[in-house]
């Protein structure tokens, strides 16, 4: 590859120049012995055994240690719709990642449509490849259409990234800030802002950890079933948090007084609102690059601050989650990733920081080397509990 290129010169382009990935073969080819195994004809031998018993693509092929990054490029970072050929740096990105922090195969998969039946139609005809779908940066409320219906229709792990690796990564720095704090799940007050994909993801999983005074909130304030305006999706979540509490009002309004705040939402939190929350307060502010509430105001109103910056300690990134996730679902040859394997993979990332725990670290570092196999362990065992192991 020519080291001349458009922007040569700068670092991240410079990074860039040829992709960041490529496809290498596992076996050697050296002779016509190595050629007639690999390929024809011994390679007949082996294409019979699946077809006689399809279950045999689980130990002669690529396909139980690969994922696909399926991808429309209608919420790319904080970039918004940039369509699917601006979006492969990213999905090229994640596979990355997926192989360095959990030995597993990804493939990036940039679709040319937005339409959500042929999404779904095209991922379901592309799923035999794979041993796992992990849905990235694709739009809300379509994403959780797509997600729920693939689910359905395979039975492989299907997982959307920016909903419940975010939440997970939100859950297991939570439990560590409430510890820190002396605070008990059942009487913590919670606000989240931002009712897209991770703020619905986060939502849920705070219930399902135990959290009971949950409030939501998107531009027109606290989602509740008094609106006229919310979608399905919304109606679910107001009927789960604040319909439970009968908090309404706007973000300002549920901030006072309140335990926790997490922001997924981008927009700012003015100064004045977030020092009405209670004391010992924990924020965590997760839009990039821009913080809904900068570090240095959080500091002066809470005890523990989180953001999504790597230039930040207590940095909420979903490579803390994404990886052993799947690489625990593809070592128990799990059909589907439950609600029990996300909790059980927030519980492993909290209790890597143990006796540790401080203000500035109640999260692990994404380069921890403990972090990927103590979640691939905890994630594959609550599979077998779940019943949905298949080894």
């Amino acid at each position: 590859m020519s080291a001349s290129h458009p922007f040569s010169g700068d670092p991240v382009f410079d990074l860039h120049v040829g992709g960041k990935m490529e496809v290498r073969a596992t076996v050697a080819l050296s002779g016509a012995d190595d050629l007639s195994l690999a390929y024809t004809p011994g390679v007949a031998r082996v294409c019979e055994a699946i077809a006689e018993d399809p279950s045999m693509t689980q130990h002669y092929t690529w396909v139980p240690n690969t994922v696909a990054v399926v991808t429309d490029g209608t919420a790319v970072l904080g970039l918004g719709d940039i369509g699917p050929a601006a979006a492969m740096p990213v999905m090229e990105g994640k596979a990355v990642l997926f192989k360095q922090f959990g030995g597993v195969d990804g493939v990036p998969i940039c679709l040319a449509t937005t339409d959500v039946e042929e999404i779904i139609e095209t991922v379901v005809r592309l799923a035999p490849s794979f041993g796992g779908i992990n849905l990235e940066d694709i739009s809300a409320p379509r994403c959780f259409e797509i997600e729920d219906r693939l689910k359905e229709l395979l039975d492989i792990p299907v997982f959307h990234d920016d909903q419940h690796g975010t939440a997970v990564v939100a859950l297991a720095a939570l439990k560590n800030a409430l510890a820190l704090t002396g605070r008990n799940p059942e009487s913590t007050r919670v606000v989240i802002s931002g009712a897209g994909a991770a703020g619905v993801a986060i939502a849920k999983i705070l219930l399902e950890a135990g959290i009971k005074d949950l409030a939501v909130t998107d531009r027109k304030g606290v989602v509740h079933s008094g609106r006229n305006d919310l979608t399905p999706v919304k109606r679910e979540l107001a009927e789960l948090t604040a319909d439970r509490t009968g908090r309404t009002g706007t973000l300002a309004d549920v901030l006072d007084g309140a335990d926790a705040y997490l922001g997924v939402s981008g927009g700012n939190v003015p100064e004045e609102d977030v020092a009405r929350m209670a004391p010992d307060a924990i924020i965590f502010a997760m839009a990039n690059p821009n913080p809904e509430v900068h570090p240095d105001v959080a500091h002066r109103h809470a005890r523990v601050v989180a953001t999504g910056r790597s230039d930040f300690p207590n940095q909420i990134n979903n490579v803390l989650a994404f990886p052993g996730i799947f690489r625990g679902a593809f070592d128990a040859h799990a059909t589907s990733i439950t609600e029990g394997m996300k909790l059980a993979a927030a519980e492993a990332i909290a209790g890597l920081v143990g006796d540790a725990l401080t203000e500035e670290y109640v999260i692990p570092s994404p380069f921890d080397p403990r972090v990927g196999p103590a979640v691939a362990s905890a994630v594959a065992d609550a599979a077998r509990r779940d019943g949905v192991a298949r080894r």
